[in-house]
């Protein structure tokens, strides 16, 4: 064939388009910075500021915005570093190709390949499109990053049917897969977005990234407090009108209440907390892209994992050699190969059959292997280990040609499904075949057994199938292996043959990940695996990983394409819940079964390390892609990155996740409790017709000082033991929930009730006029909070051993806030600002007594808290 004239490449250029993936549409940098001020929250603020704008208090005008201001800064530059996830994609084509044009061979650029295009394939090109293949000559294409298949895929040119699944086209060469050996050519039947890999870059496109569960929990915790706020806010306006307040004094009221109810320091803490928890995890190797993943992993309630690169080492290794009269296990341990026979550790050179089962395996074989310093491992996955395995042996392959000259060599075929090479030496020739076990087996006459060759008999011949079907079971992949010898090399390599073994491979499991998932079962996280592998492979990695605690169920891809997801019936839906393993999956398969989990209940982490991988990768709660195997469109797709590739990095990241959680409830409690107590000060003072006991101003000074420090110190905890011996939250269960609201709501009244009484005092008592007052009102408070930051501990010990007392940073936060509430009080220009006159010393005493009142309470409730527990 000719190839395509240039006319009609430009043509079909201007038909198809070029050999390109469309281009994501990325957010603007003025779209992320507008997308920090859609809280309801922010608005609510925004219009205190304007209020505070009409009634003239600039100063609260500015320290609100000031707020605003610094929220929006920490959230913009966070999201500012959200993945662009096809970006990668698009590199994946700006490289060559060899084309067949006009009966002309050439190099163009991959972007200008068109349907029709004759494309030229060998060993080490990546394929740019999409291609039907007319002419394969040992054709190996890797497409692992497609369908998980850790093997390189052997291709044919024959017609295959129109359902044939994704990893069964052996026809085809599909574009960003590599040819790993052999010759080839492909007519280009697909470019750009209508490749295989485009199509996936487009699931990836439509696949909408998940509101993280904190995200959810936030927003409506915010929308409570808006709606909380407003009717707090109207009744106090009210009382203070009905008690003869001018309405300009009650609407700067209204906006003390609102800067009252609303924690703004609450995205501030939550935020660095979280960065907090990414640094964490960073120094275990896990590296956060989006700040909320930190504690959604902590939420997790099931991990759909890949297989290939995930649980397995994603290289293929001899494992076992099947000769005529035992079976040799090849161990594995750090570097090195030990070879065994029923448990005794033997001298392979010494071992006859295996002896030549090594040397056949070194000398049939296209790859090239070195284990020295500069370590080379090129070729076939499976002939690398044949090498591998021999040269441990002793029998290195560049030594076994020094005596063994290659003389001819005779390619793989798929009709032949074997492939040898002949050698010269000894006055004789030679020949080393190595194939598919079934051809070997059909074309053998003799075996070689412990004393030599024998005729190999048809009984002889079932037996050794029936020993090949038992190592597939084991999900182990095959190779025979045979020779014969002749006095010239021009005989026919496959007939005649010796066998002398076959050899059994696996992609070995990695040494941690069965602890790992133990951990995760321990934890009550359900394990999942999704692989584009055989259903035998994948129940046997799931098997020895310890997927599934109640009897393995797997599922293959043929019996998925009889299940419409989006219309499953209730039985369906179960079935699909209840399997373990998923085989021989598409990528939108992958995708669809994502929200299956999800719509079921589930907070789903999705691990994974190819191209197919990525729209799951996305749809997923929480995306978790392999650093160091995995591909840069996975990486980019994903929340979490494992710098180690290591599963066991999960589970610590995990644990890190329920902690953040864990202090996220603590620091909000305290928050709550803090700008509750607030809230009814100035509400109750209002409605008794007292004057106003704190200034707007002055209330923002302690949300963003007296509290903030204090709730990122709660933050900083290291967690309470056996935080991964409990089942994971409910999904759907808020931060906070029934018993800490009334946490929050008796803590609030503790505190409101003693600055109340300190600024009753203050006013009638003392006789301080009312601005005095206000000063002993606002210190009482600000000790009070930070007290209260020890009532956060956990209801079970004793105070003195809580993990609160126990925190170094909860120390520094208070000396902090101490200080900074000394300059209020002392620093000429900030007390004049914040309208805070000395009080006297007698003042000082009131708001120092009053203030340890929460304290002593709080101690109170945890103690019955904690015989109420203990006596369940």
């Amino acid at each position: 064939m000719a190839g395509l004239g240039e006319d009609e490449v430009v043509r079909r250029r201007r038909r198809y388009g070029t050999n390109r993936f469309r281009e994501l549409k990325t957010k603007s940098a003025f779209a992320i910075l507008a997308h920090q001020f859609a809280s309801i929250i922010v608005w609510l603020l925004a219009a205190a500021v304007f209020m505070s704008l009409l009634l003239g208090d600039f100063a609260d005008a500015i320290a609100i915005s000031i707020v605003l201001v610094l929220n929006a800064a920490i959230g913009f530059f966070t999201e500012l570093r959200a993945a662009r996830s096809m970006e990668a994609l698009l590199r994946i084509t700006t490289t060559h190709s060899r084309v067949r044009r006009g009966g002309k061979v050439l190099e163009i650029e991959a972007t200008a390949l068109v349907p029709g295009d004759i494309v030229i394939l060998e060993a080490g090109d990546v394929v740019r499109a999409d291609l039907r293949l007319t002419a394969a000559s040992d054709l190996h294409c890797d497409e692992s990053l497609l369908t998980g298949e850790s093997v390189p895929v052997e291709k044919q040119t024959s017609r295959m049917a129109e359902e044939t699944v994704l990893a069964e086209r052996f026809n085809m060469a599909f574009s960003g897969t590599a040819v790993t050996q052999g010759l080839g050519e492909g007519i280009v039947v697909a470019t750009g977005m209508s490749t295989e890999l485009g199509r996936i870059s487009a699931l990836a496109q439509q696949a909408d990234a998940e509101i993280s569960p904190l995200e959810r929990r936030l927003d409506r915790l915010g929308q409570k407090l808006v709606w909380l706020t407003l009717v707090l806010a109207a009744l106090t306006i009210m009382a203070g009108i009905l008690w003869g307040h001018p309405l300009s004094e009650m609407l700067k009221t209204g906006i003390a209440l609102a800067v009252a109810a609303i924690p703004e320091g609450l995205p501030i803490v939550a935020t660095l907390c979280l960065a907090r928890g990414m640094w964490r995890m960073a120094a275990r190797n896990a590296l956060v892209t989006e700040l909320s993943a930190v504690e959604t992993l902590g939420a997790t309630t099931l991990i759909l994992t890949d297989k290939t690169g995930t649980l397995t080492e994603n290289r293929m290794t001899a494992v076992r050699y099947l000769l005529d009269s035992a079976d040799i296990d090849i161990l594995h341990e750090g570097n090195g190969i030990r070879f065994c026979s029923e448990g005794q550790d033997i001298e392979p050179a010494s071992t006859e059959g295996l002896a030549a089962a090594l040397r056949i395996g070194a000398l049939c074989n296209s790859a090239e292997y070195s284990d020295g310093p500069d370590e080379v491992r090129i070729g076939d996955p499976m002939e690398i280990s044949l090498l591998a395995t021999a040269s441990a042996a002793g029998l290195a392959r560049s030594r076994l040609l020094e005596t063994m000259k290659p003389a001819e060599k005779f390619a793989f075929t798929p009709q032949r499904k074997m492939m040898a090479t002949v050698h010269h030496g000894d006055g004789h020739f030679l020949y080393a075949v190595k194939g598919a076990p079934e051809a070997v087996l059909n074309a053998a006459s003799e075996v070689l057994g412990t004393e030599g060759t024998r005729t190999f008999t048809d009984a002889d011949r079932a037996a050794w199938r029936g020993r090949q079907e038992e190592a597939a079971r084991c999900g182990q992949r095959l190779l025979a292996l045979a020779f014969k010898t002749a006095a010239t090399p021009s005989e026919d390599p496959y007939e005649g043959l010796t066998l002398v073994a076959l050899v059994c491979f696996l992609d070995p499991i990695r040494e941690d990940v069965p602890g790992a998932i133990r951990a995760s079962q321990q934890a009550g996280v359900r394990v999942v695996m999704m692989t584009g592998d055989h259903a035998e492979t994948a129940a046997k990695i799931a098997q020895d990983a310890g997927i599934g605690t109640s009897g393995l169920k797997v599922l293959s891809g043929h019996e998925l394409n009889g299940i419409d997801m989006a219309q499953a019936t209730a039985e369906q839906r179960e079935q699909l819940m209840a399997t373990d393993v998923f085989a021989r999956v598409a990528p939108d398969t992958k995708l669809n079964l994502v929200s299956l989990f999800q719509d079921g209940g589930h907070v789903v982490a999705m691990t994974g390390d190819g191209v197919n991988d990525a729209p799951a990768l996305k749809k997923a709660d929480i995306g978790i892609a392999m650093g160091k195997r995995g591909t840069q469109v996975a990486r980019e797709a994903s929340d979490i990155v494992l710098k180690d590739d290591d599963f066991a990095t999960i589970i610590a990241a995990m644990r890190q996740g329920r902690i953040i959680f864990e202090n996220i409830r603590k620091f909000v409690v305290y928050l709550m409790s803090c700008n509750v107590s607030e809230v009814l000060i100035v509400g109750i003072a209002v409605g008794v017709g007292l004057p106003v006991p704190l200034l707007p101003l002055q209330i923002l000074f302690l949300n963003l000082v007296t509290d903030v420090f204090p709730a990122f110190a709660l933050g900083l905890g290291k967690g309470e033991d056996g935080v991964m011996q409990r089942p994971p939250r409910d999904p759907g269960e808020p931060i906070v929930d029934g018993s800490r609201w009334m946490l929050i709501g008796y803590i609030g009244c503790t505190i409101t009730f003693s600055t109340l009484a300190a600024f009753v005092i203050a006013l009638f008592l003392l006789g301080l006029e009312t601005e005095r007052a206000i000063t002993v009102t606002f210190l009482t408070l600000a000790l009070s909070q930070l007290w209260n930051v020890f009532n956060m501990r956990a209801a079970t010990g004793p105070f003195w051993k809580s993990d609160v007392l126990r925190n170094g940073y909860v120390w520094g936060a208070i000396s902090l806030c101490l200080s900074l509430v000394a300059m209020a009080l002392l620093n000429t220009d900030l007390s004049a600002l914040l309208a805070l006159p000395w009080p006297g010393l007698t003042g000082l005493l009131v708001a120092g007594t009053m203030s340890f009142l929460p304290l002593v309470l709080g101690q109170a409730w945890m103690s019955l808290a904690a015989r109420n527990s203990g006596a369940k």
